[in-house]
């Protein structure tokens, strides 16, 4: 290929890179199954995935009290067989805020978190160990 051709189409490429849309992540402009790896890396209630039919036991369920929220995964801990390893709470910019650790030989997978100096959207996802990781978010 001519020298010419070379600098014309590599100058075209880099031109056109710059009109080429890109995502652009904005704090709390994202509903949880709206999310570019819903579905996939992780499960929410619109994207379930191959686990359509563990949404109701899986989704963690989150309400607000006050400076905290309270979350909950409608899920039996059923000892090392099948049980919900972790919450953990993410600010609106996707940042890791706080986690609770279930131990599978006790009670049932609820956690509440500190949110007092967090604002916008608040995601939060709950890990089972045999059905992946799920996500939910609430807006504060």
């Amino acid at each position: 290929m001519e020298r010419r051709n070379v600098l014309r189409f590599g100058l075209a490429g880099a031109a056109g890179s710059l009109f080429v849309p890109t995502t652009i992540m904005a704090a709390g402009n994202f509903k949880a199954g709206s999310l570019p790896m819903a579905g996939g890396v992780y499960y929410t209630k619109e994207r379930p995935g191959r686990w359509a039919k563990k949404v109701s036991s899986h989704l963690p369920v989150i309400e607000r009290a006050g400076s905290k929220i309270n979350v909950r995964t409608r899920h039996p801990q059923d000892a090392f067989k099948h049980y919900i390893v972790k919450h953990t709470v993410l600010d609106a910019n996707f940042e890791y805020v706080s986690e609770v650790m279930f131990d599978p030989m006790k009670g049932e997978p609820v956690s509440s978190h500190d949110i007092s100096k967090l604002g916008g959207t608040v995601y939060v996802t709950s890990m089972c160990n045999i059905h992946d990781v799920w996500l939910n978010a609430l807006k504060l």
